[in-house]
């Protein structure tokens, strides 16, 4: 079914979703779908690209080259955290120029978050494909969501090029309260949402009262169920320290320790698959932690290779890895509550916390309250039953898949 028209200040074009058939048709990017069947939104109108490397079609070939060759007047490029290509490790990207096609590239992970009017000066529709990861701490929601505050402001129509949730619709985890709003979590959401980018962009919008005209222009042939592995899609890295799907599975709950003086990992092939530092005792630690339906732990070394490690940087660690036997059941974030929980009480003495970034990864203070407490990993877990339950009424007239 095709969806046309204006609704409240945005639109949904494209093709619908419909359930998987047998076998399962390849799913088709937002870019694809914009092409071939809402062409009208850009034909002769200017237009800027908010991407990275992920922004390609099913065959991998990047929007730049699909909207170039199919006649459009691409005019300014626009990057997020770790740059156009999605290799820089740093605290502030600069601009640049796409050296292929001459294009100014403006960062939005510089000395500005969100594009300013002399850079949205010339464009009349401003594009967006951003692969998600699902999980609500990753920056390109908030870049997503910046850009349309600041494209209402300037009369610019956004148009999200929809993507897969690479982990599904499962929603896990905290939910934000407003307060510990950052630049790592705008939406009142859980940690891990369950939604894609597109759906995020219209919640976001309408929660945070942004006057904007977006379109949302869906991935035909996806639906919630549908992990990424399922969709034909190649596997882009999104972030240099997302190598695969595994990774994707456990960040919503590793993505804590990054509040903590261990390592996730980053820089090795198993990122946010592992917790590792020199005084872990990973054999207690995980007889304390035990494991969660759907996942495994077992003891590893690695060697991180990253400069946010620190001191640990280009050190062999000992290390307790994760795995995922059953993703259907597993919950990443009851996995990690219970893995901090356990480092807490083994290495009290080594652990450190710091407190304001767990409390904004989380999303409220009540988890790092609670462990203070004494309280129990499970009991602070059912604690977030009524308020997941809440969310996922509230996001239903958001979502735009099955």
């Amino acid at each position: 079914m095709i969806h046309r028209g204006w609704v409240a200040g945005f639109a949904v074009l494209g093709l619908a979703c419909t359930g998987n058939a047998s076998p399962p048709e390849r799913v088709r990017p937002g870019v694809e779908v914009l092409l071939a069947d809402s062409a009208h939104l850009v034909r002769g109108r200017r237009v800027g690209l908010l991407t990275n490397q992920t922004g390609v079609d099913a065959e991998g070939v990047s929007d730049v080259d699909r909207l170039l060759g199919a006649g459009v007047q691409l005019v300014a490029l626009f990057s997020p955290e770790h740059g156009f290509r999605g290799v820089l490790n740093q605290e502030l990207v600069g601009h640049g120029v796409d050296s292929a096609t001459g294009l100014p590239i403006y960062s939005l992970y510089g000395e500005v978050r969100a594009p300013t009017r002399a850079m949205l000066n010339g464009v009349d529709v401003l594009l967006v494909d951003l692969q998600d990861i699902g999980a609500r701490t990753y920056t390109f929601v908030s870049t997503t969501l910046l850009t349309i505050e600041a494209a209402g402001r300037a009369g610019v129509t956004v148009v999200v090029l929809d993507r897969p949730n690479p982990i599904g619709g499962q929603i896990q985890g905290p939910v934000l309260e407003p307060p510990f709003a950052s630049f790592v979590g705008m939406l009142p959401i859980p940690l891990r949402h369950g939604m894609t980018s597109g759906e995020l962009a219209l919640l976001g919008k309408a929660l945070l009262g942004y006057e904007a005209v977006v379109a949302v222009v869906p991935a035909a042939g996806w639906s919630r169920p549908r992990w990424f592995d399922a969709t034909g899609l190649p596997w882009i890295r999104p972030s240099p320290n997302m190598p695969d799907l595994e990774s994707a599975t456990h960040y919503p709950g590793l993505v804590l320790f990054e509040a903590t003086n261990l390592s996730v990992g980053r820089g090795t092939p198993v990122a946010f698959q592992v917790i590792a530092a020199p005084w872990l005792d990973g054999a207690a630690v995980r007889a304390a932690a035990g494991t969660v339906p759907g996942g495994t732990v077992s003891d590893t070394v690695i060697t991180p290779v990253h400069p946010a490690d620190g001191k640990f940087h280009g050190l062999q660690l000992p290390a307790v890895r994760l795995r995922v036997t059953d993703r259907a059941v597993y919950d990443p974030v009851r996995m990690a509550l219970r893995l901090l929980t356990a480092v807490r009480a083994r290495h009290a003495d080594s652990l450190v916390v710091r407190a304001r970034t767990l409390d904004e990864r989380v999303g409220s203070d009540r988890l790092r309250l609670a462990l203070e407490t004494g309280l129990a990993p499970d009991s602070i877990w059912r604690t977030w039953d009524q308020d997941l339950e809440a969310f996922r009424v509230m996001r239903a007239r958001y979502l735009l898949y099955r």
